[in-house]
């Protein structure tokens, strides 16, 4: 992985230590379709495993796609668009304010786009093939947090989700499937240890919260910031390897 394309997926999401609010260009996401781009899979097969790939605040479906060309081959690949402007090329999930220090979430579009998620799932099928017992989510910061929305209430339409820099919102634990419905989910997670945006007790916090609940997830910590880096990649791409079912 290139320094450049470190640096590409951090900046859009930096941003936010020093801003505190945004106004979205777009605040109504009810019946948006999302926007995508798609990479095939590499290794040709009649219904490939899904990989989902949601960007963070203040990036776009292009940040996490400059890692599609390295994705492992049998993945059809899909970067999806959050539904809220924030400027040209900046998009996001929902809206949110540090002015506290601590992040505080339009919960009503939080809510919103874990639904549209959800949707948009569904959707696919009617636009490209995949095994929809194979399907993955990946998602930096804000797209993390939107990988744990799903996943953690909807785990019928995903097998497993790796957050990278994200946090488990407390929005959604009273939402959460039960036990039994949870108990395949497969979770990777990973976060810089000098994250000064979404600080890496937020990754400790959903790992213990995560195994009173059954779950195991694989946990990574790094000596980084708000970042993805080469090891971090290779980590998830060895996590995606070992879980699909081919």
């Amino acid at each position: 992985m290139s320094i450049k394309k470190t640096l590409w997926i951090s900046c859009g999401v930096l941003i936010l230590i020093s801003i505190f609010s945004f106004n979205f260009m777009n605040s109504d996401i009810k019946n948006t379709k999302l926007h995508y781009l798609i990479r095939q899979p590499k290794i040709k097969t009649e219904n490939p495993p899904l990989l989902i790939l949601l960007h963070g605040v203040g990036g776009n479906e292009q940040n996490l796609f400059s890692f599609a060309p390295d994705l492992p081959d049998h993945f059809v690949v899909v970067s999806a668009r959050g539904p809220l402007t924030f400027g040209p090329n900046s998009f996001a999930w929902f809206q949110v304010d540090f002015s506290t220090g601590k992040p505080q979430i339009n919960e009503q579009q939080a809510e919103n786009a874990r639904k549209m998620l959800i949707e948009f799932i569904d959707d696919l099928k009617t636009e490209i093939a995949f095994d929809s017992n194979e399907v993955y989510l990946m998602g930096f910061s804000q797209g993390g947090i939107m990988s744990y929305s799903v996943a953690l209430t909807a785990p019928e339409k995903v097998k497993g989700i790796a957050v990278m820099s994200g946090r488990l919102l407390p929005e959604i634990k009273p939402l959460m499937a039960d036990e039994k419905r949870l108990q395949n989910l497969k979770i990777f997670i990973s976060h810089g240890k000098q994250d000064a945006v979404l600080n890496h007790q937020y990754a400790i916090d959903a790992l213990e919260f995560l195994k009173t609940k059954n779950l195991t997830p694989e946990f990574h910590s790094y000596n980084e910031g708000h970042t993805v880096n080469k090891q971090m990649f290779d980590d998830v791409n060895l996590w995606l390897n070992t879980n699909i079912n081919r």
